[in-house]
C-alpha cells in the first residue's frame, strides 16, 4: 500500500483474508537509519487510491501490529471495500486490461448513481503524471 508505484490505483487483494495481521506503528523507526521509512514500509504513506478485498478480519494478532488495517486507511482517508469476489475481478482486468473504476459511498437511502463520470474526469485521471506525484526532487 505504500510503494508509490501504487499512486492512484485500487489496489485488488487476491488473498483470502486481509487485515489479520494488522499494521505496525510507522513512527518506529530503524535507529541505523533514522531518515528512511520503517523498515516495513515503503514510504510514509498509502499511495493506493482504495483497497479491494474479499475477506477482512476486523481482530488483528500480529505481535508488532498497533492498528488494524481498518483504523490505517480510514486516519490516511483511503477507502476500503471488501466482499468482492477479487479473484474474478483479477481474471476479468486480465483479460482486458486496466479500467478506470471508482468508489463510491452510499447512505441507506441513496439510490445507485446513474452515471459513472464525466468524460472529462475519465480524461483526467488518464492525463495525470503519476510518476511527477510520486518522486522527488533533488
Amino acid at each position: 500500500l505504500t510503494d508509490p508505484s501504487y499512486r492512484g490505483q485500487s489496489l485488488a487483494m487476491t488473498y483470502p483474508m486481509v487485515g489479520n495481521y494488522g499494521v505496525p506503528n510507522n513512527n518506529d523507526k530503524d535507529p541505523l537509519q533514522p531518515l528512511l521509512p520503517r523498515r516495513s514500509f515503503e514510504s510514509d504513506s498509502i499511495h493506493a487510491a482504495a483497497v479491494i478485498c474479499q475477506d477482512y478480519s476486523n481482530h488483528f494478532s500480529h505481535w508488532e501490529a498497533t492498528q488494524s488495517l481498518g483504523r490505517w486507511l480510514h486516519d490516511q482517508n483511503v477507502p476500503g471495500v471488501c466482499g468482492i469476489d477479487t479473484r474474478r475481478l483479477t481474471k476479468v482486468l486480465r483479460e482486458r486490461g486496466s479500467m478506470l473504476g471508482r468508489l463510491v459511498k452510499l447512505g441507506p437511502d441513496d439510490a445507485l448513481p446513474t452515471s459513472h463520470g464525466t468524460d472529462a474526469e475519465a480524461t483526467a485521471l488518464r492525463a495525470r503524471h503519476l510518476v511527477d506525484e510520486v518522486s522527488i526532487t533533488e
